[in-house]
């Protein structure tokens, strides 16, 4: 009894190392975000609260537009992962309930091919096509090449060839249509796999850097990351006070995100170990 009790501590000793190292560099940002100029500067660095969090915090916000940058990637992440989430559904479904129509298997592996090709080996390519069309620089290049998901369709897919037959004998002889089939009782029952996918799919858009940096040269469309890139001067001395403090204000979205949709998101996660 006593080795049990010596154990679990050791292993809760252990956790809470490993999430203080793996937090720890947030914390020192939100440290830095508190000191002024000089402190920020000072030999060894200040592991301490400032009193200048205030002022950072709001020439970070005035200094950078972060009104605006926070719409910004707040539209193109959601309005993203709302598109990969029909369109993978959509396809998920055809797939599935939709019998051997041709081309079938071929059409998956193709799909499954897309994601071994990351952005930058797509970038070119996918930079062109948005220039003949008139995209750059708008909301349509930030968001419609994201829409197609190879992981989407086949963690829908896989989801929807768990689901009982007798529910679709069932309501095929209700008569219900295969899209109110869809709408009905295939949607409510991939209820968690939904909120998985858009947690993650919002996170890892925001949090592009690339793309947006390639497509976009204004103010107009600019996004959080692009906007905290451009805090940090070319000729002067960085104000890493200032840029940590809108750094802090850049994480605060996503987390909130991660944090409403945590149960669901485990429970999406849950529901695929178990298949």
């Amino acid at each position: 009894m006593k080795r049990k009790k010596s154990t679990t501590i050791f292993i809760h000793l252990f956790l809470i190392i490993s999430v203080f190292l793996v937090s720890f560099p947030i914390i020192y940002a939100f440290m830095v975000s508190t000191l002024n100029i000089n402190e920020v500067y000072s030999s060894p660095p200040k592991l301490q609260l400032g009193d200048n969090m205030i002022n950072n915090y709001r020439e970070a916000w005035q200094r950078s537009n972060m009104g605006k940058l926070l719409f910004n990637s707040s539209f193109i992440s959601i309005v993203t992962a709302v598109g990969k989430i029909v369109l993978s559904v959509s396809a998920a479904f055809a797939f599935v309930y939709f019998g051997e129509f041709p081309g079938k298997n071929i059409l998956f592996i193709l799909i499954l091919i897309t994601h071994m090709l990351p952005l930058p080996i797509r970038i070119v390519p996918t930079y062109q096509l948005m220039d003949n069309l008139g995209w750059l620089d708008t909301y349509y290049a930030l968001t419609i090449p994201f829409f197609a998901s190879a992981t989407g369709v086949l963690l829908f897919k896989q989801f929807y060839m768990t689901v009982p037959e007798s529910l679709l004998e069932a309501s095929l002889i209700d008569g219900i249509t295969p899209l109110r089939f869809l709408w009905s009782i295939l949607i409510p029952l991939s209820k968690s796999n939904i909120v998985a996918l858009f947690t993650i799919e919002f996170i890892w858009v925001w949090n592009q850097y690339l793309w947006p940096l390639v497509t976009t040269n204004s103010a107009r469309v600019r996004v959080v990351q692009i906007g905290l890139k451009m805090l940090i001067p070319s000729d002067a001395q960085p104000e890493w006070n200032v840029i940590m403090a809108a750094l802090i204000i850049g994480v605060i979205p996503p987390l909130l995100i991660y944090l409403t949709l945590q149960k669901s998101l485990v429970e999406g996660f849950a529901m695929q170990q178990d298949k």
